[in-house]
């Protein structure tokens, strides 16, 4: 059981939630102000690290058992393939496990920062579960896809207290266009499985060409919104690029070859491993001169 929980809150995904709310906690000034590490840094980037991973992954496991047994990619480090016996105590402990945390962050929080977390939380759930199924409304999939990732970013501002600027809504407008274009890439790969189980997405409504070359334009959208932002922010436009780079080769793939994409998808992964380096080395740059 324990063994089947891990995989499915997809380890080698925790880092994309737990660094953006560090990151724009320590950057939006938290810690008293002055950007240092305290009690609710640590408290936030663990849960946003292993709990809030568990119930946005976990959830989703259970929801798309029926699809996911036609998903060759599932069973491994692209999604668990949870049993039915495992299905209850994943979506218990899916609850219960982030309670504590969630409700440490209210107590902290301002009535900002708890809207932020409430619309997280149901971004989450909303994805998933029966009777919302956020991920079988085409485009809405994206962005609710996206909301997942950005707004650890925007809660670790807001319970920072960070002023809203202009530059900054540009950068946190880039993130979600990233978001948006990586779940539109990574749903050509899922298409002949989604449709064998009647599921709606934004690939199976407009195609793999179309949701490949959406990908494309909403990556270069991204990078062009980063150059809106203080410097060093504008060289962080050109990290955009491998993303573009890596979703080209499919450009004009057909329906029958989707499952290929699947190469992009995992090169996707590392590729992420390899920006969130050189983001870091741009965010200590810009706290260094700012």
């Amino acid at each position: 059981m324990i063994r089947a929980l891990l995989v499915a809150s997809r380890p080698l995904s925790w880092v994309n939630t737990a660094y953006p709310f560090a990151a724009a906690y320590l950057l939006g000034g938290g810690g008293g102000g002055g950007g240092r590490l305290d009690a609710t840094f640590v408290v936030g980037t663990v849960f946003f690290l292993i709990p809030y991973n568990l119930a946005m992954y976990g959830i989703n496991d259970v929801f798309d058992y029926e699809s996911d047994l036609r998903n060759p990619r599932k069973g491994g480090v692209e999604g668990a393939l949870l049993r039915p016996a495992h299905h209850r105590a994943t979506l218990w402990t899916a609850s219960l496990l982030p309670l504590p945390f969630v409700v440490y962050l209210v107590v902290v929080g301002s009535w900002v920062s708890d809207l932020v977390l409430a619309i997280s939380l149901f971004a989450v759930v909303a994805y998933s579960v029966a009777g919302l199924r956020f991920k079988e409304r085409p485009f809405l999939d994206s962005l609710t896809s996206a909301t997942h990732f950005v707004s650890p970013a925007v809660f670790g501002l807001a319970l920072a207290g960070a002023t809203p600027t202009w530059p900054l809504a540009a950068l946190l407008a880039g993130y979600v266009l990233w978001g948006c274009a990586s779940h539109a890439f990574g749903a050509v790969q899922d298409i002949e499985a989604d449709r064998d189980a009647g599921i709606g997405s934004v690939a199976t409504v407009i195609g793999t060409r179309c949701a490949v070359r959406l990908a494309l334009v909403l990556y270069v959208a991204a990078g062009a919104l980063l150059l809106a932002t203080p410097w060093p922010g504008p060289l962080a436009a050109f990290l955009a690029l491998p993303y573009a780079a890596n979703v080209a080769p499919w450009w004009s793939v057909s329906d029958a070859d989707a499952a290929s994409a699947n190469r992009g998808w995992r090169r996707f992964l590392w590729i992420n491993y390899a920006t969130g380096f050189l983001v870091t080395l741009l965010l200590i740059w810009w706290a260094l001169i700012r």
